[in-house]
C-alpha cells in the first residue's frame, strides 16, 4: 500500500488533482488529432517525406520560439499565459476541423494549422510545466508530479490514437478534429477552478537577448543539464523521430488502414505509460540518468527488431517495449531539469529543454522521411536501432562524471 501511496503522492495536492484531469481528457483529444493528421497526410501524398514535412512544420516553431517562451514563464503569470494558449489551442483545433468537415482541407492548409499550433506550444509548453511547481503543495513531489503528467500523457497516446483509428474509419477525420477541439474545454475549466498562491514575478532588470544570453551561459556551465541536452539533442535527432514512419508501415508492410496504425501508435503508448509509472515509482532520483541510459540501450534493440518484423503481432509488442524506452527519455531529462535548475532560471531551462526535443525531432522527421523514401522503412529503422545503442554507450561515461561533478559542487556549496 506504501508503494501505492509514493508512486501517486502528488494527487494529495488538490491543484494537480484538478488540473492533471482535465490535461487527462484535453491530451486524449490532442492525440486523437495528431494521428488523424498522420493519417490524412498519408492518404493524400502516400509520402513518407511529406509525413516528415508535416511533423517538422508542427514542431520547428517551438525549436525558434521556445526561448522567448521560457521568457515569459519567468516573467508573467503563469497560470493566466497556460489559459491563453489552451483558448488559443482549442481554436486552432476548431478551425481544422471547420476545413476538414467543409471539405476544403488541402495539404499546405493541413500543415499551415499545424505549424500554427506549433507556435502555440512554444509559449505553452515552458508556462505549463512551470506552473507544477505551483501545483504541488510539497517541493519534494515535483519530479513524482512530473511523472504523473507524463503518465497522463501517455495514457491519452494509449487512448487517442485507438479512438482515432475507430473514428477516422467510421466518421472521418473532421470529427476526430472536432472532439479535439470540444476537448480543451476540460482544461480550461479546470484552470479556472484552480486556487494557486500569489505567484511572485522579479522586476525585469535585462533586456530579452540578454536574458537568453543569461538562460544559455547558465545551461553551458552547468555540469548535468548541459551533457544531458545535448543528449537529448542527439537521440531526438537520429532516433526518436522512427514514430514518422509508422503510417507506412501500418499501410505498407502490415496491410492495413487507419485502425492498424491506431493500434501500433496505441501499444507505443501502452509502454509509455507503463514508463512513466516505473518513473513515479523510482525513489532515488540519482538513478535517473542510468536509467535514462538504459532504456536507450533498449530502444535500440526493440527498433532492430521492429524493423525486421513481418506479423502484426509481434510488431505491436515490440512497440509496446519501444514505447516504454523512447517515450520515458524525455520525461527523465524534464524531471532533471525541474528538480536541478535554479527557480529563476527554470522556465528558461525548460524552454532549452523544448528547443533540444522540438528542434531536432522535426529535422529528424525529414531525415528520416528523406532516408526511409531510399532505402526503405524497415532499414532505416534498424539504423535508428543501432545509432540508440551507439549513443547510449558513448553517454554512459560522460553522465556518470556530470553526476560526481554536480554532488561534488553540491557539497561544496553547502
Amino acid at each position: 500500500m506504501s508503494n501505492i501511496s509514493n508512486t501517486f503522492r502528488a494527487l494529495q495536492s488538490p491543484n494537480f488533482r484538478i488540473f492533471i484531469t482535465g490535461q487527462a481528457i484535453s491530451r486524449i483529444g490532442t492525440w486523437m488529432e495528431r494521428t488523424a493528421v498522420s493519417w490524412v497526410v498519408y492518404e493524400m501524398t502516400h509520402s513518407t517525406f511529406m509525413l516528415g514535412l508535416t511533423l517538422f512544420m508542427s514542431q520547428i516553431p517551438s525549436f525558434i520560439f521556445s526561448i522567448y517562451g521560457g521568457i515569459v514563464a519567468d516573467r508573467f503569470n503563469r497560470h493566466r499565459v497556460v489559459m491563453i494558449t489552451q483558448i488559443a489551442s482549442m481554436l486552432q483545433a476548431g478551425l481544422l476541423a471547420v476545413l476538414v468537415l467543409t471539405g476544403y482541407a488541402e495539404v499546405w492548409s493541413i500543415i499551415a494549422i499545424t505549424t500554427l499550433l506549433g507556435i502555440i506550444n512554444a509559449f505553452d509548453v515552458p508556462a505549463r510545466q512551470t506552473l507544477v511547481h505551483q501545483l504541488v503543495d510539497k517541493p519534494e513531489d515535483i519530479s513524482n508530479a512530473v511523472a504523473l503528467n507524463s503518465s497522463v500523457v501517455n495514457i491519452a497516446r494509449l487512448a487517442g490514437p485507438a479512438l482515432s483509428g475507430l473514428v477516422l474509419s467510421t466518421l472521418g477525420a473532421g470529427i476526430c478534429f472536432s472532439i479535439n477541439a470540444l476537448s480543451y474545454l476540460a482544461v480550461i475549466l479546470s484552470l479556472v477552478f484552480l486556487k494557486l498562491q500569489p505567484q511572485i514575478i522579479k522586476p525585469k532588470k535585462q533586456s530579452n537577448f540578454n536574458e537568453i544570453k543569461e538562460g544559455f551561459s547558465y545551461l553551458k556551465n552547468h555540469p548535468l543539464l548541459a551533457p544531458l541536452t545535448l543528449y537529448l539533442s542527439v537521440i531526438s535527432l537520429l532516433v526518436l523521430p522512427y514514430n514518422t514512419l509508422l503510417p507506412e508501415f501500418a499501410k505498407e508492410v502490415f496491410h492495413g488502414g487507419a485502425a492498424t496504425f491506431g493500434s501500433i501508435s496505441s501499444c507505443i503508448g501502452c509502454g509509455a505509460l507503463v514508463g512513466t509509472i516505473f518513473l513515479a515509482s523510482l525513489k532515488d532520483e540519482r538513478k535517473q540518468s542510468m536509467v535514462l541510459i538504459t532504456n536507450a540501450f533498449l530502444l535500440g534493440v526493440s527498433l532492430i527488431v521492429f524493423g525486421f518484423a513481418k506479423q502484426l503481432n509481434l510488431a505491436l509488442f515490440i512497440a509496446t517495449i519501444s514505447g516504454f524506452s523512447a517515450l520515458t527519455q524525455s520525461t527523465i531529462c524534464l524531471s532533471i531539469i525541474q528538480t536541478r535548475s535554479d527557480p529563476d532560471m527554470r522556465g528558461r531551462m525548460i524552454s532549452l529543454f523544448a528547443m533540444a526535443l522540438f528542434g531536432t525531432l522535426p529535422i529528424g522527421s525529414l531525415l528520416i522521411g528523406w532516408l526511409s523514401h531510399l532505402i526503405g522503412s524497415s532499414f532505416t529503422v534498424m539504423i535508428q536501432g543501432v545509432i540508440s545503442i551507439l549513443i547510449a554507450a558513448s553517454f554512459f561515461k560522460v553522465f556518470k562524471n556530470a553526476k560526481d561533478t554536480h554532488r561534488q559542487l553540491a557539497k561544496n556549496g553547502s
